[in-house]
């Protein structure tokens, strides 16, 4: 049971359709840049997956590629996109490959961040070559900097033949907010940008893609389930696979998949004297050299405060500890 993803989306998807039809058409201009936002769940990757299946004629290449949640690194993004290909042939220095493809055999002699950002330009160019091609940005709130200033570039780059497609969760649910919003901004400048928020299903979308399903159902049941689900597309299929073989009326008895339960309220962090000394030094940024020296303690000491820090603040990173901080002051 796989129900019609594209449900409440035809919009969006002919305006993508659309944008690759004038690509196709040629003509010296930027890439088409497509910027799409929303919540998780909401349907942004079915969304970019729908377009390249309806594109016609298909695009002669993609290059797609996603951010590293849990070993992030510089050039995340192009890195994907060269995993498993044949680079042999491009024109680019091949230390500066090794290092744009994150190869841990790279050379220890770094470029400069600028001559590596133009070396990743070029790799891209060479890559689409007489195109035409779509880019596929996904999780642009969680790339590394060095990936939203490439993405950012190719939104600029002249005479680039290719859709650039974005996806991304609003700004305030990025490691670095402010990065990523002025990112966003930047492709929403680009010449003939398209910005696209997807929201939640309303209740007579959430009715189409029950029907799906179970048949028509009464409109009250559809409200109820729309309601249960907050209206994402995400929740409302994974209810309906945790329901299969009953009727409609478990979509409101069933209790809900784990996974989608709405996590309790974190109680307050408790902290030390000391562990709120070691989170002002990481919201300002400090290493945990530069702790150890500033708060006169051992490195080793530095490192299970960082520890306990994450713990009690429920922050995966240390730069969510240190938003933490902003956020309270």
């Amino acid at each position: 049971m796989t129900p019609v993803p594209m449900v409440g989306r035809a919009a969006e998807l002919a305006e993508l359709v659309r944008r690759w039809s004038q690509v196709r058409q040629g003509g010296p201009t930027p890439a088409a840049v497509v910027s799409i936002t929303g919540a998780a769940g909401i349907g942004k990757s079915r969304l970019v997956a729908s377009a390249l299946a309806a594109f016609s004629p298909a695009p002669d290449a993609v290059l797609y590629g996603v951010a590293r949640l849990h070993t992030p690194a510089p050039y995340d993004w192009l890195a994907a996109v060269l995993s498993g290909r044949d680079t042999h042939d491009l024109p680019v220095p091949a230390d500066g490959l090794a290092w744009l493809a994150q190869d841990p055999h790279a050379p220890s002699e770094r470029y400069a961040p600028g001559a590596l950002l133009r070396l990743a330009v070029r790799t891209v160019r060479a890559l689409v070559g007489a195109g035409p091609a779509v880019l596929v940005v996904e999780d642009l709130h969680a790339l590394d900097p060095a990936s939203l200033n490439l993405v950012g570039e190719l939104a600029a780059a002249p005479d680039l033949p290719a859709l650039l497609v974005v996806t991304s969760r609003p700004p305030d649910a990025a490691d670095s907010p402010e990065l990523v919003a002025r990112t966003l901004a930047r492709l929403s400048g680009a010449r003939g940008a398209v910005r696209q928020h997807l929201g939640p299903l309303g209740p007579a979308e959430v009715a189409e893609v029950v029907t799906q399903v179970h048949g028509v159902i009464p409109e009250h049941l559809a409200g109820a389930v729309c309601e249960r689900t907050g209206g994402n597309p995400y929740w409302l299929v994974e209810l309906l696979a945790a329901t299969a073989g009953r009727g409609p009326q478990a979509l409101l008895d069933e209790p809900l998949p784990g996974h989608l339960r709405p996590a309790a309220a974190p109680e307050p962090a408790e902290l030390t004297a000391r562990e709120q000394e070691v989170l002002r030094c990481l919201a300002a940024g400090m290493s945990n050299k530069q702790m150890a020296r500033t708060l006169d303690i051992s490195i080793r000491t530095v490192a299970v405060h960082v520890s306990n820090l994450l713990r009690k603040t429920g922050s995966a990173s240390r730069t969510e500890a240190a938003l933490w901080a902003v956020r309270r002051g």
